[in-house]
C-alpha cells in the first residue's frame, strides 16, 4: 500500500503541475477587482472623519453639527462599532446566501449611510451615516477575503490575497486626496459611487466553486471554475480536491470545536485580528490629521496624511508582490520590527513633563503642547525635528501594510476550516472592530488627558507581543493549498494529503 501511494503521489503532482499550466487568470483577476471594490469604498469610509473632524470642530463649523472631544470621539469610533456589527450580520449571511450576494448586499448601508452624511443637518445624521458606513465595510471586511481565497488557485492566492488591502488603500488615498479640493459634504457624496459600481460588476461574476460544492450544485460548480480557470483547465483535479475536503466534514459541533483542527485555527486568526487592531492603526488612520496637528509636524496636517497615504500604498504594493515569494511569517517579522522601532520612536519624542506656562527651558524636548526652542541656533535642529513624527507614522504605516495589514486578512481566509470558515470569519471580523471602537474612542480622552505619550508606549508593547505570536503560534501557508493547511491543523505536523491515511493508520 506504501509503494502504491509513492507511486500515485507524483503521478497525481504531475496532473496537476500539467493542469495549471493551462490556467488563464484573465477572468479571474476580472473578479477579484469586481469585488475588492468593496475594500474601496471600506479604505474610503474608514478615515472619511480625518478631514472632517477638523472642519467639524472649528469655530466656522454648522452650530448644529459643531463637535467637542466627546462628540468627536463618538464620530471617530462609532464606525467601528457599526463594522462590528456588520461582523456579525455576515456571520450568518455568508453561510446563508453565500459570499457573494454578502459582498453586494454590504452597497444598501454603504449608500443609504453616505447619503445621510452628505445631507447631514443635525449630529445624529452624521453619527447614523458613519455606522451604517461601518457596518457596510464589517459586512465587505468579513466576506471579501473568504470570497478571494476560495476563487483563486495556490499559485496567486497571495498576491491576490493582499488585494483587499491594497484597494482599501487606495479608497484611503482617494479620500485624502479629494479632500484637499472637496468639501466635506461631498465626500460623502463621492463615497457612494465605488459601491454601486460593484453591485453592477459582481452581477456577472461567478458564485464561489467550494460553495456551490458545499450545496450540491456540481455543475455549476465546474462552469464557476471553469470561468475562472480557462477553458482548457482541466477542472476534475480540483474539483475532486474540494470535494474531498467537503465530504471529510460535517456540521461543526460544540464538542467538535475542542479538536485541535478548529480551535487552532480560529484561536489563531481571532488574535491575529485582536493584536492587529491593538497596534493603533485604526485610530491613528481615524484621527490622523489632528494627531499630526498636535505633533507640531513642519507640514499642512491634510498634506501630512497625503503623504502618508501615498506611502501605504508603496508598500502594500511591495507586499503583494513579496507575499508568494519571502512568505507570510517573514513578512510579519519584518512588520512586527518596523512598527516596534517607530511607535518607539513616537513614544520617546512625545514624552514630555508638564511645566508652568512662560519661555520654555533651554532643556526642554520637542513637546505637543508648546512650541520648540525660540533660540535661532536651534531652529535648523527644532525644524528637523519637526519632520520626525511624520516619518515615524510613515515608518508604522509602510511596516503595518507590509504585514500585519494585509497578511491577516489573508491567513484568516487560508487557516479557517471550510465548514466553519463563514461564522468564523465574522467572528473575527466583529472582535477586530470591537477592539477599534474600544481603542478609537479612548484614544481621544487619552490623547486629551496624558498627551500622545501613552497610547503610543501601549503600542509599541503590542507590537513587541506581535513579534512574539509570530514566532510561535502562525505557520508558514505559502505555496500551500486549502486542504494542505486544514490538514496541517488536523494532523498537528504536516501539510502532506495522503487521501489513503485513514487505512495506513488503521494498517
Amino acid at each position: 500500500m506504501s509503494a502504491h501511494m509513492n507511486e500515485e503521489t507524483p503521478l497525481l503532482k504531475r496532473r496537476l503541475t500539467s493542469s495549471e499550466s493551462q490556467i488563464k487568470n484573465s477572468k479571474l483577476f476580472l473578479a477579484v477587482f469586481s469585488a475588492v471594490l468593496g475594500n474601496f469604498s471600506f479604505g474610503y469610509s474608514l478615515v472619511f472623519s480625518s478631514p472632517v473632524l477638523p472642519q467639524l470642530k472649528s469655530p466656522d463649523a454648522d452650530p448644529r453639527l459643531r463637535m467637542d472631544t466627546e462628540k468627536a470621539a463618538w464620530f471617530g469610533s462609532i464606525y467601528s462599532l457599526g463594522a462590528a456589527a456588520g461582523g456579525l450580520g455576515a456571520m450568518l449571511l455568508n453561510d446563508m446566501v453565500g459570499r457573494k450576494l454578502s459582498i453586494m448586499m454590504s452597497a444598501v448601508p454603504s449608500t443609504i449611510g453616505y447619503m445621510l452624511m452628505g445631507g447631514a443637518v443635525d449630529l445624529w445624521m452624521l453619527l447614523v451615516g458613519r455606522f451604517l458606513t461601518g457596518v457596510a465595510g464589517g459586512m465587505t471586511a468579513a466576506s471579501i477575503p473568504v470570497y478571494i481565497s476560495e476563487i483563486s488557485h495556490k499559485g496567486v492566492r497571495g498576491a491576490l490575497g493582499s488585494c483587499p488591502q491594497v484597494t482599501a488603500v487606495f479608497g484611503t488615498l482617494a479620500l485624502y486626496a479629494l479632500s484637499l479640493v472637496v468639501p466635506w459634504r461631498w465626500l460623502a457624496i463621492a463615497g457612494e459611487v465605488p459601491a454601486l459600481f460593484m453591485v453592477v460588476l459582481l452581477v456577472f461574476m461567478p458564485s464561489s466553486p467550494r460553495r456551490l460544492l458545499s450545496l450540491g450544485r456540481e455543475q455549476q460548480a465546474e462552469r464557476a471554475l471553469r470561468w475562472l480557470r480557462g477553458s482548457h483547465y482541466d477542472t476534475q483535479i480540483e474539483l475532486s480536491a474540494i470535494q474531498h475536503s467537503i465530504n471529510t466534514q460535517s456540521r461543526v459541533t460544540w464538542s467538535q470545536l475542542a479538536t485541535p483542527v478548529y480551535y487552532r485555527p480560529i484561536i489563531i486568526s481571532v488574535v491575529m485580528r485582536f493584536l492587529q487592531q491593538m497596534t493603533g492603526v485604526t485610530p491613528i488612520l481615524v484621527y490622523m490629521e489632528p494627531i499630526f496637528a498636535k505633533s507640531k509636524v513642519s507640514l499642512a496636517p491634510k498634506y501630512d496624511a497625503a503623504i502618508v497615504g501615498a506611502v501605504r500604498l508603496f508598500s502594500v504594493a511591495v507586499a503583494a508582490s513579496l507575499m508568494d515569494k519571502a512568505g507570510r511569517k517573514a513578512l510579519l517579522y519584518t512588520s512586527s520590527m518596523l512598527m516596534f522601532l517607530s511607535t518607539l520612536t513616537l513614544t520617546m519624542i512625545s514624552h514630555t513633563t508638564p511645566c508652568p506656562p512662560g519661555p520654555s527651558p533651554p532643556n526642554l524636548t520637542m513637546s505637543l503642547n508648546y512650541s520648540p526652542h525660540n533660540d535661532i541656533g536651534n531652529s535648523l535642529e527644532a525644524s528637523s525635528a519637526g519632520l520626525i513624527p511624520l516619518i515615524s507614522t510613515m515608518v508604522f504605516i509602510f511596516g503595518y501594510a507590509m504585514g500585519w495589514g494585509p497578511i491577516t486578512w489573508l491567513l484568516m481566509s487560508e487557516v479557517l476550516p471550510l465548514v466553519a470558515r463563514g461564522v468564523a470569519s465574522g467572528l473575527c471580523v466583529t472582535v477586530s472592530w470591537l477592539t477599534a471602537f474600544m481603542l478609537t474612542h479612548a484614544f481621544t480622552h487619552l490623547v486629551d488627558n496624558y498627551g500622545l505619550y501613552v497610547p503610543y508606549l501601549c503600542f509599541t508593547v503590542v507590537c513587541v507581543v506581535c513579534l512574539l505570536f509570530n514566532a510561535v503560534c502562525i505557520p508558514e501557508t505559502r505555496g500551500r493549498s486549502l486542504e494542505e493547511i486544514e490538514n496541517y491543523f488536523r494532523t498537528g505536523r504536516t501539510f502532506t494529503i495522503r487521501r489513503s491515511q485513514s487505512t495506513a493508520q488503521s494498517g
